[in-house]
């Protein structure tokens, strides 16, 4: 019989084995003066795989501990261990049928879960750092990576609608639109249909940066919110976004903050267009 220099722990999973590697990694904190090896088998998920695992480790007496939720190999899992006279830790099974009695509910018994789910919440967190890193137009490097990009004059919504987005695992590069200066050169150099254009009623934006400066304290706010200054700012927008019919342009007069995300997110949908799909 082989013997490795270190007792070994197989770690079999139906997942990315890293539900198991912690509670392994967490109990052998108890046994410092033990040192073990690991070896991790992924997406095990049919009877000839768990075999395979199981007559190697028969060889060199390896403990095996495993995630697994099917029924099924769970228990062709737990019978071969036996024939093979390997001990085998079922980490995940007794762990559901407590929960299932408790709650009197039925698990989905999907591999796979946990991971999508992390993957989903790393996706969103990678997506509101791209944001928070291309707010207000700041860094334009990368702009390649942006599912959406959007162009608006001053308060016409375009950080909290972009942080909005990202929390929804939209990565968004927004750009203030100032009158007598160009549109960024790397905006043309991207997907054209991922371009968003916001649009508002001028009154309403005067009132809205009216109110702006007040908070800030500034009652005199010279032509920030001077109706005609307004007016314009809003024409020279809107000519600019007329100059390229593949930008969508919304007009977010009244509207709130979640309907004109709805709004942008099924936009995007339409024209087959998802996050991180470049």
């Amino acid at each position: 019989m082989t013997k490795t220099k270190n007792p070994r722990i197989n770690v079999v999973s139906d997942g990315t084995g890293e539900t198991a590697a912690s509670m392994i990694n967490a109990a052998m904190v108890q046994f410092p003066s033990v040192k073990v090896d690991y070896k991790r088998f992924q997406n095990v998920r049919d009877e000839r795989q768990i075999e395979a695992i199981l007559e190697g480790a028969s060889t060199t007496r390896d403990l095996v501990a495993f995630t697994i939720v099917s029924p099924t190999l769970r228990h062709h899992m737990i019978r071969l261990s036996k024939r093979f006279s390997i001990p085998a830790i079922d980490l995940m099974g007794p762990l559901l049928g407590a929960l299932e009695t408790y709650f009197s509910s039925e698990p989905k018994l999907e591999a796979g879960i946990l991971h999508d789910v992390n993957e989903t919440y790393f996706k969103r967190i990678e997506a509101m750092e791209y944001t928070i890193a291309h707010d207000d137009g700041r860094d334009l490097r990368g702009l390649d990576q942006a599912d959406l990009i959007i162009l608006g004059i001053s308060r016409t919504s375009k950080t909290p609608l972009s942080m909005y987005l990202s929390h929804q695992g939209w990565k968004v590069c927004n750009i203030p639109i100032i009158q007598g200066f160009a549109i960024p050169k790397e905006v043309y150099e991207v997907d054209q249909r991922r371009v968003v254009c916001l649009t508002i009623d001028s009154d309403v934006l005067s009132t809205i940066r009216e109110a702006r400066l007040q908070r800030l304290g500034q009652n005199q706010g010279g032509e920030y919110a001077e109706p005609e200054r307004v007016q314009n700012e809003v024409e020279y927008a809107n000519e600019l976004f007329s100059k390229n019919r593949k930008w969508s342009v919304i007009n977010v007069t009244g509207k709130a903050l979640e309907e004109t995300a709805s709004e942008i997110i099924r936009l995007m949908t339409s024209r087959k267009l998802q996050p991180g799909a470049h």
